[in-house]
C-alpha cells in the first residue's frame, strides 16, 4: 500500500458483507505529535460491523512503518498501567503456573515493564517491540527485545532460536494487527504445546456502554467482541479457556487461549461471557444508540464553548484519546492550548490541528476561562490537581458535566 488503503473485508471471517455502523470525523494519526509544525494527513475513520460474524473493525489502514518505527509512547507514561501490570503478572502467573526458566514473550512488549515482573519470577523473557528505540532501551535495561513485527514466518525464527513459548502475552495490541490470520498462525507455531496465549484488548461492549468512542482511531484496527474471536481462534485449533472482566482502557477483557489438543480445562467464565454477549444483542440498533448519545453530547459541548468562544479555552490531555475527542467534536477551533504531564508530549503540537501542549504549571501563568478534561476517563486525578483554578472545568464524556 501506499500510505494507506481502505479494507473491503472482513478481517476475521473475511466475509465482504461489511456496513457502517458508526461513521466519525476524518483524523490525523492520534500519536503524531510534533516537535516541529509539518502537514499532517487525516484520514477516514469509520466503525464498521460484519453482517456475518458480527465483528466489529474501521476499515482504513494506515501503514504501520508510519505509526509505529518511531512511536514515542511508553507503558510508564500511561496512569496506572506500571500498577496495573503488576497485578496483571501476579495473575497470569498464578494461573497459568510457568516453571523456572520457562519461555516467556511479550508481543509489543513496549519498554518491558511487564516482563520485567516475569524476570522476577524466574522465567526466561523476550519482548517483540517494533518500536526501534523503545526495543534498545529496554534491551539495554537487561529486557531482551527484537525491533521487530510479528509474523508467522518470524515465529520461525523464534521458535528455532529460542524455543516454543510457554507463555504468550498480547497488551493492547492484537486490535492493532491488520493481517490476524498471518499473526495468529505464529501464534499458533510458537505457543507449546500446553502453553498459554494471553491476549488484552479493549471489550467493544464496554466501549460502547462507557461512552468511551474517542478509544476508536487508526491504530485500533479492531474492536473485540467475543462470539467472532472464537470463531476466529477455532480455525487455528485453539480454544478460548478463561477469560477476565479487567478495568483498563474504559473496559477490557483478558482471553486465556490454549491448544485444542492440551489438557488445559475451559473455566466456566467462557460460557458466562458468551451468554452476557448474547443478550446485548450487538446489532445495527445498538450502534445507532451509540451514535445518538454521543451526538447529544457533542451538541451540548458545542452549545456551551460557543458561549465562551471569546475566553482562554483549553484540554487537558494530550493523548491519543484527545485527538479523535477533538477531530470528531470540532474543538480545535476552541483550543489556545493543550496541557498534559508527560514529559515527552511538552513542547509539542497536536495532531493535524498543531495545539502547542504545555505543563500544567502553565496553567497558573496564564488561567483559562474554561477547562476541558479531554483525558475524561481520570478526571477526578486531574482535577485534584487543578481544583484551585477559578474557571469553569468541563468532563465531557461519559456525560457532559461541570465540576465548577
Amino acid at each position: 500500500m501506499n500510505d494507506h488503503y481502505i479494507k473491503q473485508e472482513c478481517r476475521l471471517c473475511r466475509s465482504k458483507e461489511i456496513k457502517t455502523v458508526l461513521p466519525l470525523n476524518e483524523s490525523p494519526l492520534c500519536d503524531a505529535y510534533l516537535k516541529v509544525k509539518k502537514e499532517q494527513k487525516f484520514y477516514p475513520l469509520n466503525l464498521q460491523q460484519c453482517n456475518d460474524c458480527g465483528f466489529a473493525q474501521i476499515n482504513c489502514v494506515v501503514d504501520p512503518e508510519i505509526i509505529y518505527r518511531d512511536y514515542i509512547y511508553v507503558t510508564t507514561s500511561s496512569s496506572g498501567l506500571k500498577n496495573h501490570f503488576q497485578s496483571y503478572a501476579k495473575d497470569v502467573f498464578s494461573y497459568t503456573e510457568p516453571a523456572s526458566q520457562n519461555l516467556v514473550v511479550d508481543i509489543g512488549s513496549n519498554d518491558g515493564t511487564l516482563l520485567d515482573f516475569f524476570q522476577k519470577k524466574d522465567c526466561r523473557t523476550l519482548g517483540i517491540e517494533p518500536s526501534i528505540n523503545t526495543a534498545k532501551d529496554a534491551t539495554e535495561r537487561g529486557i531482551e527485545t527484537l525491533p521487530e513485527f510479528f509474523s508467522f514466518e518470524l515465529s520461525h525464527q523464534l521458535v528455532e532460536r529460542y524455543g516454543n513459548a510457554d507463555l504468550i502475552t498480547i497488551n493492547n495490541l492484537f486490535a492493532n494487527i491488520d493481517d490476524l490470520h498471518d499473526f495468529t498462525k505464529g501464534l499458533e507455531y510458537l505457543l507449546s504445546e500446553n502453553g498459554v496465549l494471553v491476549i488484552e484488548s479493549s471489550y467493544l461492549l464496554d466501549m460502547v456502554n462507557n461512552m468511551v468512542f474517542d478509544f476508536i482511531y487508526h491504530e485500533h484496527l479492531s474492536y473485540f467482541s467475543i462470539i467472532p474471536l472464537v470463531k476466529f481462534f477455532k480455525q487455528f485449533g485453539m480454544k478460548l479457556i478463561r477469560v477476565e472482566h479487567v478495568g483498563t482502557k474504559g473496559g477490557s477483557l483478558r482471553y486465556y487461549w490454549a491448544k485444542e489438543s492440551s489438557n488445559r480445562p475451559v473455566d466456566v467464565s467462557v460460557a458466562q461471557a458468551i451468554e452476557a454477549e448474547e443478550k446485548a444483542n450487538i446489532n445495527e440498533g445498538f450502534f445507532k444508540q451509540f451514535e445518538s448519545r454521543i451526538d447529544q453530547i457533542k451538541k451540548e459541548l458545542t452549545d456551551i464553548l460557543e458561549t465562551h468562544k471569546d475566553q482562554k479555552i483549553v484540554g487537558y490531555g494530550a493523548s491519543a484519546t484527545s485527538t479523535t475527542l477533538i477531530s470528531h467534536f470540532g474543538l480545535d477551533r476552541y483550543f489556545s492550548t493543550l496541557i498534559d504531564d508527560n514529559p515527552g508530549k511538552i513542547g509539542t503540537f497536536s495532531p493535524g490541528f498543531h495545539i502547542p501542549v504545555k505543563i500544567s504549571d502553565s496553567l497558573y501563568e496564564s488561567p483559562p476561562d474554561v477547562l476541558i478534561i479531554l483525558a475524561w476517563r481520570f478526571h477526578q486525578e486531574i482535577y485534584r490537581k487543578i481544583s484551585d483554578l477559578n474557571c469553569k472545568v468541563i468532563v465531557p464524556l461519559p456525560e457532559l458535566t461541570i465540576l465548577s
